[in-house]
């Protein structure tokens, strides 16, 4: 069968959606049993990758019409899934990773146990020496930490620094540090803040160091990203508070060399809201920005939010950067192959708390203002410049 007309059959099979949920668990059946016979020798790529995309279709179409279905899904999976893994059929382990993430993120209550069983063992340091994993993996761990953070927390605490050994690992690395930033923010928005308050110090200083001796735009973008998340989760004053922990004045040196220089770097629409959400937060919630040395900062800080909402992206690399990090991995590596049928929906973790960041700002604005009379109408018209007034005039009439 040529590729071609497998993605033919593929999209025929999507189209019929619901009129094929009454064959689906004959579908399955079949595609077990050809799934186990193939893994013994994984030679035909496209054969395998469109089987596995067949699961996740049938999955999706199933489980939009009866989520309860998705038992049955891993009744039927998890022993071939078992054995594969087991094997160590590298051809299979990241499509194995990307069918049990969407098989669990279909589950609306606590996380099984039957996946709660498996969460030690996708910690184990081999797995991640396989580039082909990562992906998958990541993607995993952040369904078990989205659908199981509590049970984590409370059943399996002492595997919480092997899962903060992963993102060490993992921002180490030029090539995947954006996929250390993807599991250190589902840690920090998921896991209950008492879970990981010991280990909170120790993820910034890591996180300084690797900004210390290898900086990269990717790198600044997912920094920039982070530390607006944890504002937003932990509180502006707790950000301000962990930065002067570590090092005195450090939180003004952050704001001075990186959030206001870099912040017009930052891609993404759910990217870019964060950190609109997290710098009006700074900017409204962190009293040593109104009353210390940090408040000669503040109009620079809203001068860069502004920026951030009514310019275009920067989207310049240093000349240094334009190359292809190639990891020292020796011999063979399983290349990562994204099953579309797989694929995740974008989150948006201020979703229910802010809907337009702009008017959140003007919203704040008034507030702080309320409570500071006089205060900020002063700085802004001291210190803004004309196009950046203008903008905030229009926010402010959104708001």
């Amino acid at each position: 069968m040529s590729k071609h007309l497998k993605i033919y059959l593929m999209n025929y099979f999507s189209l019929l959606q619901e009129a094929i949920i009454p064959y689906i668990p004959t579908l399955i059946t079949q595609l077990t049993q050809k799934l186990l016979a193939v893994s013994k020798n994984p030679s035909k790529p496209h054969f395998n990758h469109y089987m596995f995309e067949a699961i996740c279709l049938s999955i999706r179409i199933t489980c939009k019409a009866n989520p309860a279905a998705v038992v049955n899904f891993e009744e039927a999976l998890f022993l071939v899934f078992t054995e594969i893994l087991q094997n160590d059929v590298q051809e299979f382990i990241p499509y194995v990773f990307q069918v049990m993430s969407l098989l669990l993120e279909t589950h609306k209550n606590d996380i099984p146990s039957s996946y709660m069983a498996l969460f030690p063992h996708l910690l184990q340091p081999v797995l991640w020496e396989r580039t082909g994993n990562i992906p998958a993996l990541v993607r995993l761990l952040q369904a078990f930490l989205e659908r199981g953070s509590n049970t984590i927390a409370s059943a399996a605490a002492d595997k919480i620094p092997g899962l903060l050994g992963v993102f060490q690992k993992l921002i180490a690395s030029k090539a995947n540090d954006h996929q250390g930033f993807y599991l250190l923010n589902s840690i920090i928005e998921h896991m209950p803040p008492e879970s990981v308050d010991q280990y909170r110090k120790q993820i910034f200083i890591l996180l300084f160091q690797r900004l210390q001796n290898s900086k990269t735009t990717k790198f600044i973008k997912s920094f920039l990203v982070f530390i607006n998340l944890y504002c937003i989760k932990y509180g502006a004053l707790a950000l301000q508070e962990i930065f002067d922990g570590i090092q005195p004045k450090m939180f003004g040196m952050v704001l001075e060399k990186i959030i206001i220089p870099e912040i017009q770097k930052v891609s993404g629409n759910v990217e870019k809201k964060i950190c609109a959400v997290g710098i009006t937060k700074l900017l409204t919630e962190c009293p040593p920005m109104m009353d210390t040395e940090y408040t000669k900062l503040w109009t620079p800080l809203l001068q860069s939010l502004i920026g951030l909402f009514e310019l275009p992206e920067d989207d310049t690399i240093p000349d240094e950067e334009h190359f292809i990090d190639i990891e020292d991995t020796p011999g063979y590596q399983t290349a990562f192959s994204q099953l579309a049928f797989a694929g995740k929906k974008e989150h948006d973790p201020v979703g229910q708390m802010v809907n337009n960041p702009k008017i959140h700002l003007a919203q704040s604005l008034h507030k702080l203002s309320t409570a500071c009379p006089g205060r900020v109408p002063s700085m802004v018209s001291t210190s803004l410049n004309a196009e950046c007034d203008t903008a905030l005039n229009c926010i402010f009439l959104m708001g």
